[in-house]
């Protein structure tokens, strides 16, 4: 997708209980203030003993310059969205959100993730690296980007995940991406950043839990290696799913070429659901995900 956009463009996000008329009602709003829709999608979660009954939607478009504030679309569409009961934000689509990433010891995903931003391909501010060891300060260095080594333990937890908040919020970040932070968010964390914090990790759970994990699939001969991204909640690695991948291995790879095959999945993995989250792509339904890719 190229970075290179029309000028005063701008992403609609809602999502409100379905009925008759919110695509026309939408779609009429920007008609007639004389904005041009470049890209539009809706889904509506009708089917199924999980459905939701909510109704969303993603629309692209250009505005007049007299209309080139979030703020003013807004108050275009305040009768409509108290009409259908609208959860409904916009986004000018050349504002670059703010990034805060957080890692241990492994280093793939925040690498990955880092040349990615570096190359131009993704197209966020990285506002800076936190992490509660030492072991890629020379990395962020590397990059520029500020470092903060704040360890953990668990007498210090509380302290330092309010460390990590004041950081959230000094630095204006927009979200906050687990690349391999290997400690487990307290709840009031996870509050804290619902909606703005995505993790990525194995697909093997529930089966293959703490250390090794490659290794213990290796050793149940297991053919398939996943990764899933998803919002953080308090439910342990059972937030909202974004985005996941799968490969194929077989008993001809080593335990060493599953981790490494599992790394790659989870960079690319990862790297998806941080693109799609940043672009206004994903809107939370319930304790899943709708995705307009």
């Amino acid at each position: 997708m190229s970075t290179t956009l029309p000028e005063h463009t701008f992403i609609l996000t809602l999502a409100c209980p379905d009925s008759k008329g919110i695509v026309h009602a939408v779609s009429g709003l920007l008609y007639q203030a004389g904005c041009n829709i470049i890209e539009s999608q809706q889904f509506g979660d009708l089917q199924g003993e999980d459905a939701t009954g909510q109704f969303f939607m993603r629309v692209h478009f250009q505005a007049p310059p007299h209309l080139a504030q979030a703020a003013t679309l807004a108050a275009l569409f305040e009768h409509a969205r108290q009409q259908h009961g609208m959860q409904v934000q916009f986004h000018a689509a050349a504002d670059r959100p703010r990034l805060l990433l957080m890692v241990s010891q492994h280093g793939h995903c925040l690498n990955d993730l880092l040349f990615r931003w570096k190359s131009g391909s993704l197209p966020v501010d990285m506002a800076a690296i936190v992490s509660n060891h030492t072991s890629f300060e020379a990395l962020a260095q590397s990059y520029g980007i500020p470092f903060h080594h704040l360890p953990v333990t668990t007498g210090t937890k509380a302290a330092q995940e309010a460390q990590v908040l004041q950081l959230v919020s000094d630095l204006h970040v927009d979200l906050v991406v687990l690349a391999r932070y290997m400690q487990i968010l307290s709840e009031p964390l996870c509050q804290a950043l619902a909606g703005r914090a995505i993790n990525i990790h194995h697909s093997f759970l529930p089966s293959f839990k703490g250390a090794r994990p490659y290794y213990q699939a290796h050793a149940r001969g297991v053919k398939l290696i996943g990764a899933t991204a998803h919002y953080v909640t308090a439910d342990l690695d059972e937030g909202p799913i974004i985005e996941q991948d799968v490969q194929r291995v077989d008993h001809s790879l080593s335990a060493e070429d599953f981790t490494a095959a599992g790394r790659d999945i989870e960079c690319m993995v990862l790297a998806r659901a941080v693109r799609w989250h940043t672009e206004h792509r994903v809107l939370v339904n319930g304790r899943k995900c709708v995705v307009f890719r």
